[in-house]
């Protein structure tokens, strides 16, 4: 079985390593153009040694942006801001990819520095939307899609798709998971549309697979394509990690590569049991019932434990958020733990540890 700090080949892009940055939003965007922020943000953990970082939930629309302060890429502009960072990633030996997004109910706040609270219309608030009109806890009431704005919205998943390839981008990632408008559509907690996008397993996932096709046809054959979903709602009623498994393997027949697997955020009141690596069993199940590759999220911090997600098949890249936040040269740290060999940057290498 393969290691951490094993390279893995996806299409046709090899990763140096299976340690992974996970998109963490750092609401540091103006009018969705990200700034010096992100070039240190990103550029950081490059230097530190990770294989593979993907950057955060980036709008495909003004209205899908989780805040005002977050990223799109729904003009070229947007595009033209991220290719300096892609680049410098590039010249630290990292791949780089981007979680296309559309927040769907849960769109629309404020900067959360200060407390949640929705953004006014003076500050560049908006309507949120959803597939049923179906409020989210403290949000307001959501505007339920035409079947004309969706498939607008599936339009813009491919023409953001092309802004990334521009911008330098070695895949992208569509955003699936966490309460936001595609997991909206797929969970039946938030879904009671009667027409073709609703009802059944096959109208709720309608939406995200012609997501899916308008991505594909829309980046190179050669280029990975991931998607991150939550594996379960954690409450009766809702989705399910049996419903993942099925997802999982119709959206590998239409070009996906990886799952990304995460799980919760659609209801409020979720009944969560966390502790270290707890959705680690998610991203087991759905890999070795379908045939697909997953990634593993979820208080992941140890290297040891790191690697024994890896070696022991339970999923094939990890990916770390708060504690990469903590350290973002993590990877460096855990290849001197496991014992493994890693390059270290020519500016820092002083600093790696002797034997």
């Amino acid at each position: 079985m393969p290691t951490l700090f094993d390279p893995i080949k996806i299409r046709g892009l090899e990763i140096k390593n299976r340690a992974w940055v996970s998109p963490m939003c750092q609401y540091s965007a103006k009018e969705g153009v990200i700034g010096e922020w992100h070039h240190v943000h990103i550029g950081g953990f490059a230097v530190g040694g990770a294989g593979l970082i993907i950057a955060e939930a980036t709008g495909v629309v003004p209205e899908g942006r989780i805040s005002i302060g977050c990223p799109g890429l729904y003009n070229d502009a947007q595009g033209d801001a991220w290719a300096p960072v892609v680049e410098f990633a590039h010249s630290m030996g990292a791949a780089v990819g981007i979680q296309l997004a559309h927040a769907g109910r849960k769109g629309g706040t404020a900067l959360p520095f200060k407390g949640f609270r929705m953004a006014t219309p003076e500050e560049g608030g908006w309507e949120t939307v959803a597939p049923s009109s179906i409020e989210f806890e403290g949000y307001p009431v959501p505007h339920a899609l035409t079947v004309e704005e969706i498939h607008a919205i599936v339009k813009s998943f491919g023409e953001s798709a092309k802004r990334a390839i521009k911008a330098g981008f070695d895949l992208i990632e569509i955003h699936a998971a966490h309460g936001y408008l595609i997991h909206e559509f797929y969970s039946p907690l938030s879904n009671q549309r009667t027409d073709e996008y609703g009802g059944d397993f096959a109208g709720r996932t309608k939406f995200l697979k012609e997501v899916v096709i308008e991505v594909r046809k829309s980046i190179p054959d050669s280029m990975p394509l991931f998607v991150r979903i939550s594996a379960s709602d954690w409450t009766e009623g809702g989705w399910t990690v049996e419903d993942s498994v099925q997802l999982s393997e119709e959206l590998k027949s239409l070009g996906v590569d990886l799952i990304d697997t995460s799980s919760g955020g659609n209801v409020h009141n979720a009944k969560i049991t966390v502790g270290p690596g707890y959705q680690v069993p998610f991203a087991d199940q759905i890999k070795h019932g379908s045939t697909i590759a997953t990634s593993a999220v979820g208080m992941i911090t140890d290297p040891h434990q790191a690697n024994e997600i890896i070696t022991s098949g339970k999923a094939d890249a990890v990916m770390l958020a708060r504690e990469m936040l903590r350290n973002p040269r993590w990877p460096l740290y855990a290849a001197g733990e496991l014992g493994a060999e890693i390059t270290w940057p020519e500016a820092i290498a002083r600093g790696k540890p002797t034997k």
